[in-house]
């Protein structure tokens, strides 16, 4: 089979020439993004390690997790490694959260769940859950803000998410008790 471009000599070497002029430019691009975004992230308190940061904010809250109303554990060491401790972190399986960073920073649920995602085996499914049915509650009290509400020390947060393929109907059988 003849590719285009290729059954002529001539054309071949300027086809070859162009797919490698291409490739050189692409890896270019590519590799220098990285660097780009690693260094437009050194101060970004989600993105790096505070292992070597003096960390003089610090918050603790407590996070209740429910998934199709079934509660959820939240597992230890989310955003923990042997190499790296990041800004928001669990310890313990209890959903003590802690977050630190060198200077007061608006830490949000939401960064904890993307914490979670980003940086543990197992992250927390964000895109399957329907925002429209999901609550966010605040010692006791809806939030209005759902998952970018500001973690604040001390306080307790109860999420409540359902799946986009959560059957609603299953909470209102005519079955008899069993």
């Amino acid at each position: 089979m003849n590719w285009p471009g290729l059954g002529n000599p001539a054309k071949r070497k300027g086809t070859i020439r162009y797919l490698i002029i291409t490739a050189v430019i692409a890896i270019s691009v590519g590799t220098a993004s990285i660097f780009i975004q690693q260094w437009l992230n050194l101060d970004n308190p989600l993105r790096v390690c505070v292992n070597d940061i003096e960390s003089n904010y610090r918050v603790s809250a407590t996070l209740e997790l429910y998934v199709d109303k079934q509660k959820i554990e939240i597992p230890a060491n989310i955003g923990n490694n042997e190499n790296c401790r990041h800004s928001l972190y669990t310890l313990t399986n209890d959903g003590v959260i802690h977050a630190e960073w060198k200077g007061e920073y608006p830490f949000e649920i939401g960064h904890f769940l993307w914490t979670w995602t980003t940086y543990h085996e197992n992250g927390f499914p964000m895109r399957d859950m329907d925002e429209s049915k999901s609550k966010v509650f605040v010692d006791g009290k809806e939030s209005g803000a759902y998952i970018r509400e500001p973690l604040v020390d001390g306080a307790h947060y109860r999420a409540e998410f359902f799946t986009k393929n959560y059957d609603e109907a299953s909470e209102r059988d005519f079955l008899p008790p069993q």
